[in-house]
């Protein structure tokens, strides 16, 4: 027996990169997976190559509309929720002077608001079905520290933390488990972007930074997508019953807590 035989989830930001990954890596352990994502084309085709027990959803997390009809979409396709693992989210980088309001807001409406409101959409299914569920919430290691170019996305992925001991210690007396997964650095198309910035801010080559970043990870290499299904999976099954409200790290031993 596989350990999510029988289990539906829902990821959001799963068209690709690690979003992508949790799908593989839960319809190898027997669960039906709906793939969310704002570009519906690429998560159509994602699902299509997953094959029959990948569906696909369209999702903006930053619309309440949008995520209610994704959560029903799903519940239409898989019959139920499950899991949910709240993937979606975007970076962003510049010295404090120079943060914008626009940016901040965008950045924050997608990683802290779209964690929240995506959460509580399942969590009231999970309630009114009497699902004991899990939530995943992908937190990461810039929400354990403070860095100097990088403070939105720190404080979002600080709120992802903060949210997830709240929210499941209001959820678990429904039985619902919410925890979090902080990775530390994943190589990936999105680090192109992350690479871009650093480029800008710190007068450094177009590669330079990830060959740095990647060196300075204790373990010797960049995280890859791979390396946190297994956690993912974990926090899915049925041997993580007993944990509640924890963020776990998972980046090659860059930080310890």
């Amino acid at each position: 027996m596989k350990r999510l035989d029988g289990k539906t989830a829902l990821i959001t930001g799963a068209a690709r990169g690690i979003g992508l990954a949790f799908a593989e890596a839960y319809l190898r352990e027997g669960a039906r997976v709906a793939i969310a994502d704002i570009d519906i084309v690429r998560a159509r085709a994602s699902a299509k190559e997953l094959g029959p027990d990948a569906v696909a959803v369209e999702m903006d997390v930053t619309r309440q509309d949008s995520i209610d009809r994704a959560v029903t979409e799903t519940v239409s396709a898989l019959g139920r929720i499950d899991i949910l693992i709240n993937n979606a989210a975007i970076f962003t980088a510049a010295p404090i002077v120079e943060i914008t309001r626009q940016d901040y807001q965008r950045v924050f409406d997608i990683n802290v608001a779209g964690t929240l409101f995506t959460l509580q959409a399942v969590a009231r299914h999970m309630i009114e079905r009497g699902i004991r569920g899990r939530i995943i919430n992908m937190a990461s290691q810039a929400g354990r520290r403070g860095e100097p170019l990088v403070a939105v996305y720190c404080a979002t992925k600080a709120a992802v933390i903060s949210l997830t001991q709240s929210a499941a210690l209001n959820l678990i007396p429904h039985g619902i488990n919410v925890n979090a997964i902080a990775p530390g650095v994943v190589d990936g198309e999105h680090w192109d972007g992350v690479d871009a910035f650093f480029a800008k801010y710190e007068g450094k080559a177009p590669g330079q930074k990830k060959k740095e970043v990647g060196s300075s990870v204790p373990y010797g290499r960049m995280g890859r997508a791979e390396d946190l299904t297994g956690m993912a999976v974990f926090l899915a099954s049925a041997e993580a019953e007993y944990i509640v409200a924890q963020c776990y790290n998972v980046d090659g031993g860059q930080w310890m807590s």
